[in-house]
């Protein structure tokens, strides 16, 4: 067992947080992430209306026995929820932790994390943002180094360089993610001085993860050159799955189509298809370099068991004493 700073803030198992991707991390798959003890985190974008994500907590708050989080994604969409009523029925239903990702914190929403004593974390890819969220009154920051699927920020700087830059710029625990997958990554991030790891792209091939077996199995088959960098050219990278799909809007982006016709190929609808018919070309789908270093598919409790005993393990190795 491995306690840290953000195990005790937390209250939970291990120094491991399930990242939210999106329609993935609805009430069901986070309540398995919890319950696995890890910190699993509910993605309230993917509810338009402040009622329906109120449903979704209850029936969250159902299924799971241990702390969970619940995200608010302030990056740029075409249809934003309303975050302030989004945050309101997030604190009738007693939501305790907020994890909160976008190119600028959160301040309007400060105020209230305080009045109801909520733990606030701030994911971001970049020194400035984590100093900026510190600075704010952040409990944690979570820093996701280029490796990383989905969002990359404009540096372009790896977790082995990323995470101990922001270590040393803060005086609040952080936490590192970015091409970690197994307990190899937890040892590294802790060595780095992290307090614990993001783990994201790696649950994707769990057995509990809510998508196709096809694109599992192609999942699996992925090496570290299997990804891409798509949408730079609107200020909105994003690294995924060099697929058909990721080809075509790169192909987009370098003959200078406008932005709806980018975002239209980058459309969730599309994404869907893949996880609910296993057409694994049919769209974008965010993935890190890490799954290039997956052999199996795990159910999430045995993932996150196994990632704590490797990390463990090395860490004996290297103080034997």
């Amino acid at each position: 067992m491995i306690k840290t700073k953000v195990t005790e803030i937390l209250g939970i198992k291990n120094p491991v947080i399930c990242g939210t991707m999106m329609a993935l991390t609805g009430p069901e798959f986070t309540a398995v992430c919890s319950n696995a003890g890890g910190l699993g985190i509910l993605a309230s974008a993917i509810y338009r209306k402040a009622e329906l994500l109120r449903e979704a907590l209850q029936k969250l708050k159902s299924l799971v026995k241990e702390p969970f989080a619940v995200n608010m994604n302030l990056f740029p969409m075409l249809k934003p929820p309303n975050q302030m009523k989004h945050l309101k029925v997030m604190i009738d239903e007693g939501v305790k932790i907020i994890e909160t990702s976008g190119h600028e914190a959160p301040e309007k929403f400060l105020h209230l994390f305080k009045e109801h004593n909520i733990t606030w974390m701030h994911k971001c890819a970049g020194v400035r943002y984590a100093k900026k969220a510190a600075s704010l009154g952040a409990d944690i920051v979570e820093v996701v180094g280029w490796e990383n699927g989905g969002h990359v920020g404009k540096f372009d700087i790896g977790t082995f360089v990323l995470t101990p830059a922001t270590v040393d710029a803060i005086d609040i625990p952080v936490i590192a993610g970015g091409g970690v997958v197994d307990g190899r990554g937890l040892a590294a991030a802790l060595a780095l001085g992290a307090e614990g790891v993001l783990i994201g792209s790696r649950l994707l091939i769990t057995k509990e993860c809510p998508i196709h077996d096809n694109l599992k199995k192609a999942l699996l088959n992925c090496t570290p050159y299997d990804t891409t960098i798509v949408l730079r050219s609107v200020n909105n990278a994003l690294r995924v799955w060099h697929n058909p799909a990721a080809q075509n809007i790169l192909e987009l982006e370098e003959s200078g189509a406008p932005d709806t016709e980018l975002f239209k190929a980058a459309s969730g609808m599309f994404t869907r298809k893949m996880y609910e018919e296993g057409d694994v070309d049919a769209g974008m789908m965010t993935i890190g370099q890490g799954l290039g270093l997956c052999e199996d598919i795990p159910t999430v409790k045995e993932l996150i068991e196994r990632v704590v005993k490797q990390a463990e393990e090395i860490m004996r190795k290297l103080n034997p004493s």
